[in-house]
């Protein structure tokens, strides 16, 4: 059996904030820890990992750099069983440890239950910057779930709520209460987006098309495109254009010109009918325009514009 060696090297990995948001000062003792060097073997993945999709390219230049340097930086692994350890940061270094055959690795062992390890992978995740916009999201709202102790669909449940009471739109008294206060802290510790731009922004992309949510998750494509080209609702079309936008990096704009060529011709048409019913009303409201000469000159000027468009058209 390949002996446990020990190595005097810091544990450097970016775990700030991480001691605030858990209240446990046993978290903060963990990134002065010195590194010690165990048998590859007795080291596996967890079952709770926010990064489910690494890109293969990165993966491959850290694999490379491992084969040439090792592993520079310890993963933070906690005791599951005698001499096994679960991974609660560090898994891609991991992989490229056992793809270039390393036999022994550096990690820094800290006793934690099920939740902190989470909170602590979560949060070394979403600092690194390295999670896809669902993996990010779904990591919040996990986040979210152990510190409001609510599962994940009642989180949502919840920042509907305040968003509606925010804007004044139902009175709950829900935003000065305990729970909310945790939602309040969460975010603030994170430091990366408000609750708020969380509910505008980022929960929307859970009720994604399957088809986008699959190239969004191996971040070949932006989320804010995936949001215009999941308004296609013909699924060949949209698959189609999704597959343009990965291949063509089309533009944002182009990606929307394209939405509005991919609508039927009824919702094309639909302009038309608008002006029609818009004309009527005109003839119908004649006397009441002509007696009143600020809306006359609005009319005025708006078929001005109509005028213009037309004559830019021929």
């Amino acid at each position: 059996m390949t002996q446990t060696r020990k190595k005097e090297q810091p544990y450097t990995s970016k775990l700030r904030g991480v001691a605030a948001l858990l209240g446990n000062a046993a978290i903060e003792e963990t990134k002065i820890k010195a590194a010690e060097f165990i048998p590859i073997d007795q080291v596996k993945k967890a079952n709770l990992q926010p990064r489910r999709y690494f890109d293969p390219i990165k993966q491959e230049q850290l694999n490379r750099s491992v084969s040439q340097h090792g592993i520079l930086e310890p993963l933070l692994v906690r005791p599951i069983e005698s001499n096994i350890y679960e991974i609660v940061a560090g898994e891609r270094r991991f992989l490229a440890a056992k793809a270039v055959g390393l036999l022994e690795i550096p990690v820094v062992i800290k006793k934690l239950t099920d939740i902190e390890a989470m909170q602590i992978a979560l949060i070394e995740n979403l600092q690194r910057a390295e999670l896809n916009p669902i993996e990010e999201t779904e990591g919040i709202l996990q986040l979210l779930s152990i510190v409001t102790e609510l599962n994940t669909d009642e989180v949502v449940l919840l920042l509907y709520r305040m968003q509606n009471e925010s804007k004044g739109k139902v009175t709950q008294n829900i935003l000065g209460n305990e729970t909310t206060k945790n939602v309040f802290e969460l975010f603030d510790s994170l430091g990366k987006l408000s609750w708020e731009s969380f509910v505008t922004s980022r929960l929307p992309l859970l009720k994604l098309p399957q088809d986008i949510l699959l190239v969004l998750q191996q971040g070949k494509i932006e989320y804010t495109k995936a949001k215009i080209i999941a308004r296609i609702k013909d699924e060949t079309a949209r698959k189609q254009l999704l597959e343009d936008s990965v291949v063509s990096s089309l533009s944002l704009n182009q990606i929307r010109e394209r939405v509005v060529e991919a609508k039927p011709k009824s919702q094309k048409e639909e302009i038309f009918n608008r002006f029609d019913n818009t004309y009527k009303q005109l003839k119908k409201s004649k006397k009441l325009l002509l007696s009143n000469p600020k809306k006359r000159k609005k009319l005025d000027s708006l078929l001005t514009q109509i005028e213009n468009l037309l004559s830019v058209e021929k």
